[in-house]
């Protein structure tokens, strides 16, 4: 497959198998007959493709593609649609394979260093010899195609499905990266300074050493020259120059004599200055000009074989060139398939059974025009497919960005059984007969091509060796053609050159002449074409073309669906349905004269069959709305579905780590238990070591006392580390404890963490608590209250007293509004419903406080995150929540987020 070949390959297209002759003049002249037919058949074949690409917009879509590019020889071969095209359904299924691969690249390649050098490289050809800036260009394309095979190799190496990018490596495996070239470019020039190296070649080197030795002389010599005439006043300071290729020295015109017999070489405009070559530096002048012409010789003899080298390996680099450009296109197309919401079409089967209804030739859902597409997105993203700065030094970098989905153009279907050869489109005009028709050719072209199409699902497509088509007036002035003799000229040509793996588009069929003759001709090309074409789309006004289905199962009808209430198309296909052009309803629409439309109405019902009749029109009504209240339905239950499906998985989020939370909390516990223990075992040894190192000195009359002080502070240890008689007295009474709702709780099961009551206890002796976000029953025997602080009984009381006034107003606010609780829901907090206020000052959190109150649905609940802090913070976003009308409650520093609040909205 050629890379740069638009065109379908259809060399093979017309094959025929013909007897052996015998070789007489006779079957000689009928070779030679028959082979000019196939040449002519051939030639007609491209000529009727490239046409038809140009009526489907192809190469719109192609420069669409070249925004993606990354080389600027992949812009030119897109630009100028250029890009490979499968010749066979093999083909198609492989440039289809490395976009997959490429999408699947978790980034993009770097293509910096990649210049378009074929240019050069045809210049070494021809005998030129190239300049030092044209081999590194070389040497740099070279290393970086290199790069490109580092980069895939080292991506596929880090994931565990490498083979998914082995359709890119094949590309670059099959390379001749002319390693040994580059290296001897490399070792000859050095391209950051654009010169060549002393070691190119023994004999630079040694004239290069000679000429600096023979410099070094000439610089001392001139410098000890110049400085006697400075010191002799023949110049203003010591001057060495150069002028016509020889080093000499300045001096003025009226101290001439003090560099008698010295060449004069120049000088100065005004003529005070002359530059002087002396007597003693002409031999060595002599010698830097001969040294100088050797180097240049020899220079110009490393760069002629350099290019001769590149001259040589000129195909391989010529390969590797396409070869990136492949690379290049391949990455071009993923990003053109993630910026449009692409998916990877799927080649037909010739083995569907045809008696089986679901299957499908063509099963594409939800396509969307690419062109028109293009529009859409710009509106919806300023990021327009990006142009790539420094594009023509091949040194950009593809990004891949995904853009949101646009609603325009309308998606529509395309469902196409495998027995059907022929597909009537009626309807009304711009009701988009025509630009399906377009999107359906464009679609089997991206197919051929290896790129994905903006559709749902996976689409499902036969491959068509020729798409030819029928669009637009073929008005020629020029060829004396009217409307009519240009459509059936470029019919003629279609019907020649058609096969039976074609698919053959044609617009308005049979218009432009009389409707009786118009319909016969039309119906028998219908009936050529089912025969001898894979499938063949055409659009018509004719109604009798649409009742061919009664007739032939090979034929299907589809029609664009039109709006009774707005009198507007919906740019939707009805597969399998007939359309009416709705003519009368549009001019009732535009104020016609009621008179005329009913007359209008009154032909109508004269021409058309009884079977026909309203009843028929009220039918398909009917359907139409039922289909759309279905969908309608569907796409309810949908988003509901979506949404309980995203808090469910949010809900899980949270508690899939509880096991690990609660082995964690029960680790700890266990290790500062542990610790208390051995505290406890300490401070006893060091009473019980204290008291023997007393007893030794200790008499008999005091023995009972140090032991008594032992005892004493044994005793005290042990009682400091015991449970208060407090606490046992409530663990006690704990079955007689009855908590309040809105009161802090421990509770057992959660590891005695704190959890709100949130209801009172039932019948059932079970408490609803809240912990967290999440709300659960717990027996009432597995909670017990916070105990008290006895240092401060007041501030206790005064603590009480505020939670009981709290109680009493939550209960009676939860009286005034028992009926809309219910309407709340789960209490769950989510990304959506929360707001951090933490680290904003207080006016800037009232003021972000406000906006999510006002911007909350009704019924719902929002999360304040105010922290603790000095409680500045919090206090004002407590005040805002108390006097804002849409709050009904809020409440204060949840058990486990002291420092958030949940506020009800109205």
């Amino acid at each position: 497959m050629n890379l740069f070949t638009c065109s379908c390959k259809i060399n093979n297209i017309f094959t025929l198998h013909l007897p052996i002759l015998h070789i007489n003049r006779r079957t000689t002249r009928f070779s030679i007959r028959f082979s000019s037919e196939s040449t002519h058949r051939l030639k007609l074949a491209e000529s009727l493709q490239s046409e038809t690409l140009e009526l489907l917009e192809w190469p719109a879509l192609c420069q669409q593609l070249s925004s993606f590019t990354s080389t600027s020889m992949g812009f030119d071969a897109a630009e100028s649609a250029r890009i490979p095209v499968g010749g066979t359904p093999d083909e198609s299924r492989k440039l289809l394979s490395q976009t997959s691969a490429a999408v699947a690249v978790p980034r993009p390649l770097d293509f910096t260093g990649i210049q378009d050098v074929s240019s050069i490289v045809d210049a070494s050809v021809a005998g030129g010899i190239l300049s030092i800036g044209e081999l590194c260009a070389v040497k740099r394309t070279l290393a970086a195609a290199r790069f490109l095979l580092q980069q895939l190799e080292e991506i596929a190496s880090q994931g565990d499905f490498s083979e998914r990018y082995s359709p890119l490596k094949e590309i670059l495996h099959s390379c001749d990266y002319l390693v040994e070239l580059e290296q001897k470019i490399e070792f000859c020039i050095d391209c950051s300074f654009s010169v060549i190296l002393d070691r190119a070649s023994e004999d630079l080197e040694i004239i290069r050493s000679e000429r600096k030795r023979n410099m070094d002389n000439l610089e001392s010599l001139l410098k000890k020259i110049s400085t006697r005439v400075f010191q002799g006043g023949g110049f203003d300071r010591p001057l060495v120059t150069e002028r016509r290729s020889r080093m000499c020295v300045a001096i003025s015109a009226s101290h001439r004599s003090l560099l008698p017999n010295a060449v004069i070489l120049g000088k100065s405009s005004s003529g005070s200055t002359y530059f002087m070559e002396p007597k003693e530096a002409v031999e060595l002048n002599n010698m830097e000009v001969k040294l100088s012409s050797s180097e240049r010789v020899e220079e110009q003899t490393i760069l002629s074989l350099l290019t001769s080298e590149i001259a040589e390996s000129n195909v391989k680099i010529k390969r590797l060139l396409d070869k990136i450009v492949e690379i290049d296109l391949a990455f071009a197309r993923a990003a053109h398939a993630q910026w449009t919401g692409g998916v990877c079409p799927a080649l037909s089967s010739r083995d569907c059974n045809i008696s089986q209804p679901e299957c499908l030739s063509i099963n594409v859902e939800g396509i969307q025009h690419p062109l028109l597409l293009e529009s859409s997105l710009r509106n919806l993203s300023t990021n327009a497919p990006p142009r790539l700065p420094g594009l023509d030094q091949g040194n950009g970098v593809m990004n891949f960005e995904t853009k949101p989905h646009a609603h325009f153009p309308v998606p529509i279907d395309i469902k196409i059984g495998h027995g059907t050869k022929v597909v009537v489109i009626s309807g009304p005009n711009t009701g988009g007969k025509t630009a399906s028709m377009k999107t359906l050719g464009l679609a089997s072209m991206m197919l051929k091509a290896g790129m994905y199409l903006p559709a749902q699902n996976q689409p499902r497509l036969p491959w068509f060796d020729l798409i030819l088509a029928d669009i637009g007036d073929q008005q020629s002035l020029e060829q004396s053609l009217s409307t009519f003799s240009g459509h059936i000229s470029r019919l003629c040509e279609i019907l020649e050159v058609a096969s039976r793996e074609s698919l053959v588009l044609i617009d308005e069929i049979g218009s432009g002449t009389d409707p009786s003759e118009g319909v016969a001709l039309s119906e028998s090309i219908l009936q050529y074409l089912k025969d001898r074409v894979n499938l063949a789309v055409v659009t018509t006004h004719y109604a009798d073309l649409t009742r061919l289905k009664e007739k032939d199962s090979r034929f299907e009808t589809a029609a664009t669906e039109f709006s009774l209430e707005t009198l507007q198309p919906t740019y939707r296909i009805l597969w399998g349905s007939m359309g009416e052009s709705n003519a009368l309803n549009i001019a009732k629409s535009m104020g016609f004269d009621e008179r005329i439309i009913e007359q209008a109405v009154l032909w109508v019902n004269k021409l058309t069959p009884d079977k026909q009749q309203e009843q028929k029109g009220l039918l398909y009504r009917s359907l139409l709305e039922e289909r759309d209240g279905l969908e309608s339905q569907a796409m309810e239950a949908a988003s509901l579905h979506s949404d309980i499906m995203n808090i469910y998985n949010e809900i899980n989020n949270e508690t899939q780590d509880l096991d690990e939370r609660e082995g964690a909390l029960k680790s700890r516990q266990t290790h500062e238990i542990q610790q208390e223990v051995n505290t406890v075992k300490n401070e006893i040894q060091t009473i019980v070591q204290r008291f023997e190192s007393q007893l030794r000195n200790t008499s008999a009359d005091d023995i009972n006392t140090l032991v008594k002080k032992a005892e004493a502070a044994i005793a005290s240890i042990i009682e400091a580390h015991q449970p208060s008689k407090d606490s046992l007295v409530r663990e006690i009474g704990q079955s007689l404890y009855t908590p309040q709702v809105g009161e802090q709780v421990y509770v057992k099961a959660f590891g005695n963490k704190l959890a709100t009551v949130v209801e009172e206890p039932g019948d059932d002796d079970n408490i609803l608590v809240q912990y967290g976000k999440i709300r659960v029953r717990v027996d009432r025997r597995c909670i017990r209250p916070i105990p008290p602080d006895a240092s401060s009984s007041a501030a206790h009381l005064k603590t009480q007293v505020q939670q009981i006034r709290n109680l009493r107003d939550l209960r009676s606010l939860s009286e005034a509004n028992k009926n809309q609780q219910d309407s709340f829901g789960a209490v769950v907090q989510t990304s959506k419903n929360t707001l951090d206020l933490r680290g904003l000052r207080t006016e800037d959190a009232s003021l972000q406080l406000n906006m999510a109150i006002d911007s909350r649905a009704p019924n719902s609940v929002l999360f304040v995150i105010h922290g603790m802090g000095t409680g500045v913070l919090k206090e004002s976003a407590l005040k805002l929540l108390r006097d804002h009308p849409r709050v009904v409650k809020f409440e204060q520093e949840s058990p486990m987020n002291y420092g958030c609040t949940v506020a009800y909205i109205k």
